[in-house]
């Protein structure tokens, strides 16, 4: 289907700009939001992962590798708490669900323009006026910050349309009843049987994550010992699936378009069970008006039920877990310490208590065997003989320097003196004269 775009309708050129526009910023508004929302989660897991390495392995690892996990300790909750402080700032009012509400309005309108209006006088005057609504109800859903870049793609934008494709939608020709039906009803019918698939594998994902890390955390739990610190890593798993299953509102998703494919499917068994001559102007534009309905619906559900996902979602209280966990941990840590610490007091203060008992024993019992063997015969005897060997010794020493006699006359001549500092200088000369010499050298 081919069309000289120079002399399409310039409204149509508005139209689909606008389209373009919101879809864009829609989607790039989107992927920054999830890639926010992914970091937050992992940076919550990180830190809890690094808090119960750095208390398991505080001294084995060199000094790099310590530092290293306590910067990356200490960075985590910092920069997840700054990155949902900035999702909550930029991100909170949920804008790309307003620029995708925008991009699916005026979708909707470009297609009534081309099939049930396209041959009215005032189609061009009723598209205009929908497009300055839609472009008043973006700016008032934006808080009235209209922060939108141009887009300066092809018209209309891929991969919706492809211009090298000469049986695509080009996107500007007015459409008869079986083309609207093959570009617009069912494309839209495939490409949600598509999507639900995807959401669906991506759903059933996220719960076997779940269970799994449930189920890990209950194992590692059950077994106890060291492996118990391990179960606030799982824990933090699970919370972090939880939420991002919370986010993402599968669920919502996977009935809104497996209702949107059931209706879709219902308008195009319909239209296929017609004749060429059943396909009137009447049932093209019961099918044309049935099927954006049921897109618009789609759409509305889809904003609803995300809308529901954001104010569910509290970033603060994410930044904050991730923070109690930290000092949890660290509490952990602390307590663990601090039992280390009393078992080794406690098996010092009894091995100490223990050696000094058995030292204890072990003295009396050397001074009770001393005592035994100082009370025996044979060391009595012993003892004897050596007090007898020495004043046998003292006598023959007395006797051989001539000192009995001598003593003995000088005790009897000076029996009744006193020798102190007030005896006479005569009496001290005249003893000391008598007094025997014994020929021993001085010194």
């Amino acid at each position: 289907m081919e069309i000289n775009r120079q002399n399409a309708s310039p409204i149509l050129q508005v139209a689909w700009n606008k389209f373009a526009q919101y879809d864009d910023t829609s989607v790039k508004r989107t992927a920054a939001f999830i890639r926010l929302r992914r970091w937050i989660a992992i940076l919550g897991v990180l830190a809890t992962l690094f808090a119960i390495l750095t208390a398991l392995y505080p001294e084995t690892l060199p000094a790099t590798g310590q530092l290293v996990l306590k910067v990356i300790l200490i960075a985590s909750p910092i920069i997840a708490s700054m990155l949902a402080a900035y999702t909550n700032e930029f991100f909170s009012a949920g804008d790309w669900l307003v620029a995708r509400a925008g991009a699916e309005e005026v979708l909707k309108d470009i297609y009534l323009y081309r099939t049930i209006l396209k041959s009215h006088p005032n189609r061009r005057e009723w598209l205009k006026n929908r497009l300055a609504n839609t472009q008043r109800s973006v700016y008032h859903g934006m808080n009235g910050e209209l922060v939108l870049e141009p887009y300066k793609g092809d018209l209309p934008p891929a991969p919706r349309f492809n211009p090298n494709d000469a049986n695509s939608d080009d996107g500007f020709s007015d459409l008869t009843g079986s083309q609207y039906f093959e570009y617009r009803l069912e494309n839209e019918l495939n490409w949600h049987i598509k999507k639900v698939n995807q959401k669906q594998k991506e759903r059933t994902r996220l719960q076997w994550l779940i269970y799994t890390s449930g189920a890990a955390g209950a194992i590692l739990a059950a077994v106890g010992g060291g492996l118990t610190i391990w179960v606030a890593f799982t824990a933090s798993l699970t919370a972090a699936f939880l939420g991002w299953q919370q986010l993402k509102n599968l669920e919502l998703v996977v009935r809104n378009y497996s209702k949107v494919i059931m209706e879709l499917s219902i308008i195009a068994d319909h239209w296929k069970n017609l004749e060429a001559e059943e396909r009137t102007h009447t049932e093209v534009y019961r099918m044309v008006e049935a099927t954006e309905n049921i897109l618009w619906s789609r759409n509305v559900e889809y904003i609803k039920s995300m809308q529901e996902a954001l104010k569910e979602s509290n970033l603060d209280k994410e930044a904050g877990l991730i923070n109690r966990v930290i000092e949890e941990q660290r509490e952990a840590d602390r307590r663990f310490r601090k039992s280390v610490e009393d078992a080794v007091v406690g098996y010092t203060a009894e091995t100490l208590e223990k050696a000094t008992n058995t030292m204890s024993d072990t003295f009396e019992e050397t001074l009770g065997a001393l005592s035994e063997e100082a009370s025996s015969e044979i060391v009595q005897a012993e003892l004897a003989a050596m007090k007898e060997a020495a004043g046998s010794f003292m006598e023959n020493a007395a006797k051989k320097m001539g000192l009995s006699s001598s003593l003995k006359a000088i005790s009897e001549e000076y029996d009744g003196v006193e020798i102190s500092g007030n005896t006479p200088r005569g009496v001290l000369n005249d003893l000391l004269t008598r007094y025997p010499k014994s020929g021993e050298v001085k010194g």
